[in-house]
Parts: structure tokens; sequence; C-alpha cells
């Protein structure tokens, strides 16, 4: 006789499994419905002022090395296109325009960072907005709601990390950036649901950024938004076609966090994802760099520079020990023979032993610090030889990038500062008048003044702007 049939009631976590959206669907919904009138009057206004302080730093790129040789580099790739570059006269193919436009606005390490996400979005994200919503005809404030929901999504891939992509070896700005950009270039272009899940599926294998510039301050870092544009773009176009991609790119078995975190992923991160969508907005989080280095540098910078302020004599320290979060030693940290003597500028960008020396001595860090003159300055780096680290134990990472600078004298005394709330973190923010002081002095360097405050007034004004064709226009002339 034959048993009786039984039924099996399904594993209880296999049907929560089964019924919670997959975290591209969530985000596509997001992404794709959200309005310009349902974002808050400050978020408008807080990504104006973003927008306002990448370009300004785009136009002080364009007066760099760096710039000229990779508009060469692409002007000999895909020729003459209709998509102005930032301060350039040059025109460019559309996604070509958006590699070039990323690198600007990241060329200089001055742009902004989303703390908890680790990620400078809008190095990849305002690019993206501003070469498709030119090609779409869009309305400034169209391009406007792209980029914020890109923010948004790009703060929250970031945060799921808590910090780990950097101690693999990945540069989350050009990673989790490539999607961002994907559903960002998505929503411009009119895609549906479907294919923004789609399109971020594509871009799973597209992403990219290696941390290995930090032995020899090579460039590849300047690269990463403007190639998380060109990538967002592309995986957006395929999947309008109708070109399939993974639908787990988060989720799944080889997806971004299982491939690129490893032994740091905790799959308990992964609900930050998309975590209050619409109700908090992460972009008010986003942090303005008041100076142009790495972000995990200026809470020491600040406190070095205050210890100079209160009548510190470089010329008394006998020994300096910079206190950093654990998670960031690897990035401005070590080596340290290597962090002490800086091959270059953009090294000297990724150095405590630098960056606190230099504010030692000086009682600033601006871009005058990192001309070649500057960071071969002997007494700047006999200082920085004695400058060692510890890893904060009261760091506030990845919420602050704390920092505090101690400072033994030659008497035997000591002098510390702490910076607990790096200045300009989104608990601690620069003011709307400093933003505009810091566009003002970037724009300065290459443009006129009538010509730095047009632009201005047009960026600030975004979403009173009918069409972001004569935006990109006004943005690439000289």
């Amino acid at each position: 006789m034959n048993a009786p049939l039984t039924t099996v009631a399904p594993d209880a976590a296999a049907q929560s499994q089964a019924a919670t959206p997959l975290v591209a669907q969530t985000l596509a919904a997001f992404v794709g419905g959200l309005e310009f009138s349902a974002i808050p009057a400050d978020v408008a206004r807080r990504a104006q002022y973003l927008i306002l302080d990448g370009t300004g730093i785009a136009l002080a790129s364009s007066g760099f090395d760096f710039a000229h040789r990779t508009l060469t580099a692409m002007r000999g790739l895909g020729g003459a296109g209709d998509t102005p570059v930032i301060g350039f006269p040059d025109r460019l193919p559309f996604r070509d325009a958006a590699l070039v436009n990323g690198l600007l606005v990241h060329g200089l390490d001055f742009d902004d960072t989303h703390l908890g996400g680790v990620v400078h979005a809008t190095a990849s994200l305002w690019p993206t907005v501003l070469a498709v919503g030119a090609r779409q005809g869009a309305s400034g404030a169209e391009a406007l709601a792209a980029y914020i929901a890109g923010m948004e999504v790009a703060a929250r891939l970031g945060a799921v990390a808590k910090g780990g992509f950097h101690q693999i070896g990945f540069h989350p700005t050009g990673l989790v950036g490539a999607f961002a950009c994907a559903l960002a270039a998505g929503k411009l272009m009119g895609l549906t649901e479907e294919q923004l899940v789609a399109a971020q599926g594509v871009v799973l294998s597209l992403g990219s950024g290696s941390l290995e510039f930090l032995e020899d301050g090579a460039w590849n870092k300047r690269l990463h938004p403007g190639w998380a544009a060109q990538a967002g773009i592309t995986a957006a176009a395929l999947a309008q076609q109708g070109f399939e991609g993974a639908r787990r790119a988060y989720e799944g078995r080889f997806g971004l966090y299982a491939s690129h975190l490893q032994a740091h992923y905790d799959p308990a991160n992964l609900p930050l994802a998309t975590a209050a969508l619409g109700r908090t907005w992460e972009i008010m989080q986003v942090g303005v760099k008041p100076f142009p280095a790495c972000h995990f540098t200026h809470a020491c910078a600040d406190a070095a520079i205050a210890l100079r302020a209160g009548g510190l004599d470089p010329a008394r320290v006998a020994r300096v020990r910079a206190l950093v979060p654990a998670e960031v030693v690897k990035t401005v940290c070590e080596p340290v023979a290597n962090k002490r003597r800086p091959a270059n500028s953009y090294d000297a960008q990724f150095s405590i032993p630098f960056i606190v020396a230099a504010a030692l001595l000086r009682g600033r860090f601006t871009l005058a610090e990192l001309t070649q003159e500057a960071i071969r300055d002997p007494a700047t780096l006999a200082l920085a030889d004695r400058v060692d680290y510890e890893c904060d134990p009261n760091s506030g990472f990845p919420r602050y990038y704390s920092g505090e600078v101690i400072v033994a004298l030659q008497d035997g005394s000591t002098r510390a500062h702490r910076e607990h709330q790096n200045r300009g973190c989104g608990d601690r923010p620069l003011t709307e008048s400093d933003i505009r002081g810091k566009y003002d002095d970037n724009a300065a360097r290459v443009l006129a003044a009538p010509r730095a405050g047009r632009i201005a007034k047009a960026l600030l004004s975004l979403d009173k702007a009918s069409d972001m064709q004569a935006v990109a226009a006004l943005l690439g002339q000289r």
C-alpha cells in the first residue's frame, strides 16, 4: 500500500525571500517613479549647490595636464560630436563627453562625498544627466529628478558595504556609481521599470575601479566617475533595446556584494540598499570638501591647521601622531614610506603624513600646497618623516571621518586637537555661501568673473531651465 501523500509547508525563510522584491526592482520602481514635484524644496536646492560645486571643480581641472591628455585621447577615438565638455570649446559624442566631464569633476579630488556610502556620486551622475539630458532635450527639472534619484541610489548601494570595498581594493565611486548612472540615464531615456531592472543587471559587468593608484599616484582614479557614467549610459541603452541583464545584480551568488566584498560582505546590511527611499533623503548627508584631498584626511588637516593657528611652532615639533579610523589606513597611511614621499600631487592628496606636515607648516591646505615645488619642499618632507599614524579608538566612521593630531614638542610637552565630525559632513555642512565661494575660487582659475557668474546663476536655477541643451552649451563655452 502506498504511503499517503503529504503536503510539506514551504520553508518560512524561502517564503519570505520569494515575497521580497529584488533590490533592483525596488530601485527601479523608485527611480522610474520619482517626479520632481515630489522632491522637497530643500533637497532640490541642495542638489543644485552640489552641481554648482562639481562644475566649479571641473572648470578648475580644465587647466591641468591630465584633462588635456584625456580630451585628446577621446577626440582621437570618437572624433567630434554634439555634446559640450565643461570648460572647453570641444564637443564630443555624448558618452565620451560624459567620460571627460566625470574626470574633470573628480580630477582634483575636491568633489563631494556621501560619507556613509564612501562614494563621490556627483562626479558620475552630473556628467550623466548633463549628457543624456541634453541629448534627450530634457528640462532642468527632469534632469534634477534623475540626478537626485541617482544620488539616493549611489549613497545606499555604497552604505551596504560599510567601507568594505576599500578593504578589498575597489573604489566604490567607479563601482556603485555605474549602477546609479544606469538608473539616472535610463530614467531620462524613458525606460520602463523592467528595463531599468535589466540595466542594473547589465552594468554589473561594466562597473569598475581599482585602488592600485594609491601605490604610485597614478591617474586611474580620476577616470573612475567618467567611466561609471559611460558604463551606465551604455547599460541603459542596451536595456532599452531588450538586452537581458542579470536580475539578481545585488543578491546573487556572484552579485555586486558577494563578488566584490567577499568576506567583508554581511547580507544583513543589504536592506540598506533600499532603506527609506523617498522618505529619508541621503543627498542631505553628502559632504562638500573644504580641502582638495581625500576626504579621509580632512579631520586631521583641520586639526593641524587649528594647532598652527593656536600658536604651535613647527620648528619645535619632535613627533606627530595622527589618529585616523582603522578603515582608512590602507588608503591614506600605508605604505608609510610612500606616504612620506609622495610621487606627485595626486599621491600627496592621499597622504596623512604629507597633509598633516603641510598644514602644520603653512596653516592651510589648498591647491597651492599641491604644486611640484610644494610637494618637494624639504621642510615639509622633513616634518612628514616625523608623522606617524594610529587607529582612532573613538572613530565615528563611516558617519564621520574623524581625526586627531597629537604633537610632541621638543621640550616634552604635548599639544592636541581633535575633529570628531569632519568639516563639510552632513551634520557639519559647509554653508551655501561657503560652497558659492569655493565655486568662485575654482572657476576664477580659468574664467572671468562675469562668465562664472552666469554659469552659477544658471545652475542655481536649474529647476527652471526649459532645455538641458542650453545648459550644456553654456558650460562648454570658454
